[in-house]
């Protein structure tokens, strides 16, 4: 007789494009592992503590959290890890026998690929567009990997974000500064951009026309690092522009990957065999 399967999966909205099950389900082939990943799309955040409610009670063993419920989840977990704890987002899930246990591995996975640029990007002001649990792991990785002079965040309603910031009991070692979207003319002086929005997002709404920085106004330079955390498509059209510039790129795919690893590892207690599980990934996006 085999080992029941135990089931993983990605807690959000309308997500049905990720890659996540892709990334698990291969890491889990290779290993010989008893789980399966798949996506649950809850339509309303009032629904979030009926769907963990159901978790512990039909013992699923995990979950990713996305697009908009990082911060939503967050009241109806038993713990959190101190990452998590810090920005109050959380993007992973550990059910250990009903006891739920959220996670962030969003910061260390967002840091990973701009670890060879920490030199230059000590000292230097940086920019992130968005304010959702994604870019507040964007501030917390500056934080906690990188020593930069000051850190712009551009979003819609500069008033909700500066609330939000307090509420998170930031502690100001770094300078954040909130900016109004329509002020863009700063970022010339950032060494890093950051999208943390899905804007650029493939099959959403029409995103994947569209870029968080407007594409004609020659707002970036070769001197630049920019950061698209969108991963479908991997030349998001602000990612085609900054090479157009001249500038360094960084996909999502890098940090879909970051914190997959460190995921996995929390629900498996095993390492990821990422090379074959980014060969798979990238194959699929080719095709």
């Amino acid at each position: 007789m085999t080992k029941a399967t135990k089931i993983l999966a990605l807690l959000g909205r309308e997500v049905d494009y990720s890659y996540s099950p892709l990334i698990h389900n291969t890491a889990c082939r290779i290993l010989g592992l008893p789980y399966h990943y798949t996506v649950f799309n809850i339509p309303e955040p009032d629904l979030i503590q009926d769907a963990l409610r159901g978790a512990r009670a039909l013992g699923i063993a995990g979950f990713n959290v996305t697009i908009p419920y990082k911060k939503a989840v967050v009241p109806f977990l038993d713990e959190l890890s101190l990452e998590a704890s810090s920005i109050k987002a959380v993007n992973t899930i550990v059910n250990e026998k009903g006891k739920l246990t959220g996670h962030n591995t969003d910061i260390a996975g967002f840091a990973q690929p701009l670890l060879p640029y920490r030199e230059s990007i000590t000292g230097k002001t940086v920019s992130i567009f968005g304010f959702g649990g994604a870019a507040l792991a964007a501030i917390e990785a500056f934080k906690r990997f990188f020593t930069p002079k000051e850190i712009f965040v551009y979003v819609r309603d500069p008033e909700k974000a500066c609330f939000l910031l307090e509420e998170c009991g930031y502690d100001n070692g770094t300078p954040v500064t909130i900016i109004s979207q329509k002020s863009l003319e700063k970022i010339r002086e950032c060494r890093v951009i950051v999208n943390a929005t899905p804007i650029g997002t493939k099959d959403r709404n029409g995103d994947n026309k569209k870029s968080i920085i407007p594409l004609d106004r020659g707002l970036i330079d070769s001197g630049q690092i920019v950061y698209d955390m969108v991963y479908n498509p991997i030349d998001t059209p602000l990612l085609q522009v900054a090479q157009h510039a001249g500038a360094t790129t960084i996909s999502g795919i890098e940090m879909l990957i970051g914190q997959a690893e460190r995921s996995f590892t929390l629900w498996t207690n095993m390492p990821m065999p990422v090379t074959a599980v980014k060969e798979a990934l990238l194959q699929e996006i080719q095709q």
